[in-house]
This record gives C-alpha cells, sequence and structure tokens, in this order.
C-alpha cells in the first residue's frame, strides 16, 4: 500500500512532547530492516523534519493509536511508563468462533521460534498475560475489548489463537483458507491511556476504520 501522502493517516493528538497517530492497516509503524521501506516513523520525520522518537510500535496489518516522541526526555518518559507497566491500551478484536465467556485472562508464556513467528512455551517463555471482554458475539465471531498487562510483540494473536479463536483474518496464526474471506487483520488499537509530563491524565482514542466497521454491519 503505497502512502505518498502525509496526510492518509490522522494526528489524534499532539502537544510539545507527543504525537498520537492513528495508524491506517498496512503500513508499518517503524523500519526493522529495510530502512527504504515508507513506516509510520519515517513519514513523521518527514512530515516534521525534525528527529521523531520511537515509543512502541502496533502490528503492520493492524490499525489504531501510536504514540511517538517529539524529544529525548518525553521517550525515556514514556518507556518507563511501558515497563512500569502504567500505559493502559485497549483493542478492538474480532475473533473467528463464538466466545461463550463474558471475560477472560488469558496467562501464558510467549517466545520467538524463529522467523519471526512467537509462540506458547510453558518453559522458555517470558511472562504474558491478556484480557479479554467480550462485546458482541455473532453467528462465527465474537468482538472483543482485550487489553494486555505485558507487550509481547504478537502477543494478542498469539493468546487468542492459543485458545482456539484466532482474530479473524490473521493469515499469520489462522488458517489461511478461512481467512480469505476477511478483508484485513480485524485487530484495532482503540485507546490509549497513561499520564502526561504535565501530570494529566490523558486519554487518546480511535475510532474503527471504516473498512472494520463496514464487516461488522455486514454481520448483523
Amino acid at each position: 500500500m503505497p502512502y505518498s501522502d502525509l496526510e492518509l493517516f490522522n494526528i489524534l493528538f499532539e502537544d510539545d512532547n507527543i504525537i498520537a497517530v492513528d495508524k491506517p492497516a498496512g503500513i508499518a509503524s517503524i523500519s526493522e530492516s529495510n530502512t527504504s521501506i515508507q513506516t509510520i516513523h519515517s513519514l513523521l520525520e518527514k512530515k516534521f523534519s525534525a528527529k521523531i522518537y520511537i515509543v512502541h510500535r502496533i502490528d503492520k496489518e493492524a490499525s489504531g493509536v501510536i504514540l511517538f516522541a517529539k524529544n529525548p526526555k518525553t521517550h525515556k518518559y514514556l518507556n518507563d511508563l511501558f515497563a512500569n507497566r502504567s500505559i493502559k491500551k485497549n483493542y478492538t478484536v474480532l475473533v473467528n468462533g463464538v466466545i461463550k465467556e463474558e471475560s477472560g485472562k488469558i496467562d501464558k508464556p510467549i517466545r520467538e521460534f524463529g522467523s519471526g513467528r512467537m509462540g506458547i512455551d510453558e518453559t522458555k517463555g517470558k511472562n504474558s498475560i491478556t484480557n479479554f471482554k467480550t462485546i458482541k458475539r455473532f453467528k462465527e465471531f465474537t468482538l472483543l475489548d482485550v487489553s494486555i498487562e505485558t507487550g509481547r510483540r504478537h502477543q494478542i494473536r498469539v493468546h487468542l489463537y492459543s485458545i482456539g479463536h484466532p482474530v479473524a483474518g490473521d493469515l499469520k496464526y489462522g488458517e489461511k483458507i478461512s481467512q480469505s474471506r476477511i478483508p484485513r487483520l480485524m485487530l484495532h488499537a482503540s485507546r490509549i491511556e497513561f499520564m502526561s509530563l504535565n501530570n494529566e491524565n490523558k486519554i487518546i482514542s480511535s475510532p474503527l476504520p471504516e473498512q472494520f466497521q463496514k464487516f461488522l454491519e455486514n454481520l448483523s
């Protein structure tokens, strides 16, 4: 997906210290190996003609709120908040299958198994906790509000796959054949809450993208 136009993503919030971007699905948050690939981070540095500091990421196939820092002080502050689990993140997620429980907690250690694929490993994995609440049930899907206590790579996708309910549209952890009719990875970072450097409780939200919303409407 080409992103030559800087206005193809929305800035949800900006002050002297922080930029919160509404990342579309299909563009990487940051560069991992190929520095020539366009990312949200590179587009921001182009837009502001300044160094922008990476705080966290969300998967390329996912969408939603992502934070960046404008200066080293804020960068360290936000990194510390993440390290201390003082930032609350919520995700709207559509999964395959019908989950009967109204809420649940997945506490399974995760580690990387190679080629970027993550998985459950009870002996060598890192502590990983995911919580979910059921928003709505459909005939073949369940819509969840998901929060994470830890921030492992692909954590939500791995944990939901591990309980038999992979994220809809997940070609990495789901069954490719059954995912083909789903337009995208149905995982959206919908809300982030944290205490700012100015000691203000900051809540930044992102509405469901149109493609996500239309798919849900067609299920109803």
